[in-house]
């Protein structure tokens, strides 16, 4: 086998491993996010601001959204709104939409 030929195998395969640990650990939405910031999203939703958002009601959480995408027991999930990101499931933003 060749040094190049050597190098490039194991670059492909570092960089297979570092993809496949990125898809696993996703950054979770910061609240200072221009998009969260603009939707009313916080990380827990006791703190949602309802004089700001009178849509929130006691209870809702990202957690029973129709577009949390994670499932009942995980702690944390993606939404469609924050691409690429999780939000915790006790979180709350204004599109917040009650499943079923």
């Amino acid at each position: 086998m060749s040094t190049t030929r050597r190098v490039f195998l194991m670059t492909v395969s570092a960089g297979a491993a570092g993809f496949s640990l990125g898809a696993h650990a996703q950054a979770r939405v910061d609240e200072k996010d221009p998009q969260a910031a603009a939707l009313g999203y916080v990380s827990d939703a006791a703190k949602a601001d309802a004089k700001k958002f009178p849509k929130y009601a006691a209870g809702q959480m990202c957690g029973d959204c129709a577009l949390y995408q994670g499932k009942p027991a995980d702690a944390a999930g993606g939404c469609p709104l924050f691409a690429g990101k999780q939000v915790p499931s006790k979180g709350w933003c204004s599109a917040w939409a009650k499943k079923g």
